[in-house]
């Protein structure tokens, strides 16, 4: 009993102490383990909230969306297309070909276009550039006799707009300096001022750029004597060559055209502007202005204004037959279908624009009835597929030179060149940033010293001045002979007229000089 009491005793005093014990020391430190189990929770509970609300900007190795912004913009190596369904077969072409190339054997050539354009037109454009480069960059890989460095082709997105310019600029600039070996970028597609903006810092920076169809006379060099874009070239004509053109084909003069033109305009529409205004100078009529929207893809009310400046063309002289109209092709259709009810269809006029007017061929909106009441529609297209076979020249290109493109074309529809999606030379974008490539190769090469597979960076801009006389790049668009500043002289301006059919019909290449550069190809001081 004794021992059983003490037992209990015993027992009831080690009890009385642990919890004394547990009472001092455990009590709290099971508490604190709570509280940072808790903790952890929270913790926990907090980064998993913020990992599902993070906003994962990327899009692609290299691509990213800009804060405040949906649009994938930067710079693609792989073969993605940016959305866009239409640039998938072309963009997988390119990226068979890259991932083909042996390492350190290549350098890289970036097409700066607006990849994830959403006009349709604009959409248009970039596939076909797309295609054009590709195609010359194949060229250059495979059938150019083993000539190296390799070409390596990447995709620079600025936006639909052109309005991340800045982002893909720097990014093309990193890519200078690693083992990307970035040496030119070429497209540029399109004159406006965000293009301006980055022409401007990419030429800042040393890197030369090749320009597709570009034809703002200030995104062009020596102009005024100065170079503003160091290291640009171009392989399309300016508005005023354009302009030129025109008017050594269509024999305007001030008596018989009346001007009219976009205001505030861009840097395509107030160029041109200006040409044609010079082209007509004395003119007794004055220039007829209509406003678009800033984004001038949009309709706008601009379709009231030409309904009105109808009734001015109506009220010239009899002998006044031409029309010079300077402005982008969403109004170029609005005002051909408004001169379709102007109310003197006894009249005849020609209308006569740059290379906008190559959107209105399978236009939907545009009134084809238009055509079919005394009007006729022509413009300066960039390039035009039956140029060299229907005007066949002695100088300033050759139906030869265009084949050796025709010759890739007939081979892409499959594996290993293709497939590319549709193809449509008409426009003329396939062809000239196919020239644009071959010229940014020629440049890159040229530069590569002996030996070597690298060209130092500053020297391929230095090319361009030399590409004349036999070193001339012979373009399927024409002869491409560089003035010192980096345009092309003389070069082809194909004329071509837009049918009631909605398709167009080359009439005739026309020339800035007023006949084709002589077989030396060389600019005179």
């Amino acid at each position: 009993m004794a021992g059983s009491g003490s037992g209990r005793g015993s027992g009831s005093g080690r009890g009385f102490g642990a919890r004394l014990r547990e009472s001092v020391w455990e009590i709290p430190l099971r508490r604190y383990l709570a509280l940072l189990v808790a903790a952890a929770v929270v913790a926990g509970l907090v980064f998993g909230v913020r990992a599902l609300a993070h906003d994962d900007r990327s899009c692609a190795a290299g691509v990213v969306r800009p804060e405040g912004s949906d649009e994938c913009v930067g710079v693609s190596t792989t073969g993605y297309y940016f959305g866009r369904a239409r640039l998938r077969d072309t963009v997988r072409a390119i990226d068979r070909e890259n991932r083909s190339l042996k390492a350190d054997s290549y350098v890289t050539v970036a097409l700066l276009e607006p990849f994830t354009a959403t006009d349709a037109d604009n959409l248009g454009d970039v596939l076909h550039e797309l295609q054009g480069a590709y195609l010359a960059q194949y060229q250059a890989n495979h059938k150019s006799a083993g000539q190296t460095p390799a070409i390596r082709l990447v995709l620079a997105n600025p936006g639909a707009t052109g309005a991340h310019w800045e982002h893909t600029v720097n990014q093309l600039e990193e890519m200078t300096k690693g083992s990307d070996r970035l040496r030119a970028v070429t497209g540029v597609g399109l004159s406006t001022e965000n293009n301006k903006k980055a022409v401007a810092e990419l030429t800042r920076r040393g890197i030369p750029v090749i320009g597709t169809s570009i034809t703002a006379d200030d995104l062009a060099n020596g102009q005024d004597g100065t170079d503003p874009f160091p290291g640009l070239a171009r392989v399309s004509p300016t508005n005023t060559d354009e302009a030129r053109a025109l008017a050594s084909f269509a024999k305007v003069t001030a008596g018989n055209a009346l001007l009219v033109y976009d205001k505030p305009g861009d840097p395509y529409t107030t160029t041109l502007q200006k040409s044609f205004a010079d082209l007509i100078d004395g003119s007794p009529y004055e220039p007829q202005p209509f406003t678009p929207p800033d984004d001038r893809s949009q309709e706008g009310t601009t379709a009231n204004t030409f309904r009105q400046i109808t009734h001015l063309v109506c009220d010239t002289a009899p002998d006044t037959d031409t029309i010079l109209f300077a402005g982008r092709h969403t109004q170029l259709r609005q005002f051909i279908n408004a001169l379709g009810g102007r109310g003197c269809q006894d009249r005849k006029f020609t209308l006569l624009t740059g290379d906008e007017g190559s959107y209105l061929t399978g236009d939907k909106d545009l009134d084809r009835s238009a055509l079919t009441h005394n009007l006729s529609v022509r413009y300066t297209a960039l390039a035009h597929p039956d140029a060299w076979t229907k005007d066949p020249v002695k100088t300033g290109g050759s139906a030869k030179d265009a084949q050796a493109l025709n010759g890739l074309l007939a081979s892409s529809k499959r594996a290993p060149v293709g497939p590319l999606g549709p193809i449509t030379l008409s426009d003329g974008q396939l062809i000239t940033a196919y020239d644009a490539m071959q010229l940014a190769v020629k440049g890159i090469r040229e530069a590569t010293p002996d030996g070597e597979v690298v060209p130092p960076l500053a020297d391929v801009g230095l090319q361009w001045p030399q590409v004349k006389g036999s070193l001339k790049v012979s373009g399927a668009s024409g002869w491409i002979c560089l003035d010192v500043h980096g345009n092309p002289y003389d070069k082809a301006v194909p004329v071509v007229e837009v049918t009631p059919q909605g398709t167009n019909r080359f009439v005739k290449i026309a020339w800035p000089e007023g006949k084709p550069p002589a077989k030396e190809c060389l600019p005179p001081s």
